[in-house]
């Protein structure tokens, strides 16, 4: 049971979240905090020090909310090369789910906080090292299965089809045409046949 702070907090985040992911740190201002959430000033500093604070727990939930998103699509599948499939299929419908945050949380804060602020940056990158991660973990498990050819390089395939994605969505947002990241996930697919299967 959450405290009536804790409530508070969450429900700040939950408000404030799409804001930072559609502006950005820097074109947030306190006033569009205290508008959207209806509450004063004082309130918000009295659950965050500072906006940087916020804005970081506000990308770790959004973040969070969509690796468990990504999560359950691949709890589909025991089986690790099935999951990677998945994760391909998780990705064709990325557009759709974007609309209701403002865009890809990891792309947008990346490039808004590159020059803005290293300590949002750093958990960019500590977001994308987990992402890549994962995918390398889910590669050695299939290699471990016998799905995967023992002598492939997971990190390396990891980051390939990471970079393959991230390049899909930029190009989803930026040209608002959905056929880039069908087109990208059908050529990971391949690749995955193709390259990794045993």
């Amino acid at each position: 049971m959450l405290t009536k702070a804790e409530q508070t907090s969450e429900f700040i985040i939950q408000t404030v979240a799409p804001i930072f992911n559609k502006n950005g740190y820097a074109a947030t201002s306190l006033s569009d905090i205290t508008k959207a959430t209806g509450l004063t000033k004082g309130a918000i500093y009295g659950n965050f020090k500072n906006k940087e604070e916020l804005a970081i727990a506000a990308f770790r939930m959004t973040e969070k909310n969509m690796l468990k998103r990504i999560a359950n699509h691949q709890s589909l599948s025991n089986s690790p090369i099935e999951k990677l499939f998945l994760v391909t299929d998780f990705y064709r419908n990325y557009y759709n789910y974007t609309q209701e945050t403002g865009g890809c949380p990891v792309i947008n804060m990346s490039i808004d906080s590159k020059y803005q602020n290293e300590v949002l940056f750093q958990y960019v990158q500590f977001s994308i090292n987990k992402i890549q991660n994962n995918l390398a973990k889910l590669i050695d498990a299939g290699k471990a299965a016998n799905e995967i050819k023992p002598k492939i390089n997971a990190m390396q395939y990891a980051k390939r089809i990471y970079t393959m994605i991230t390049g899909a969505i930029f190009m989803i947002h930026t040209m608002d045409d959905n056929s880039y990241m069908i087109d990208t996930m059908n050529q990971i697919d391949i690749m995955i046949q193709t390259e990794l299967k045993q």
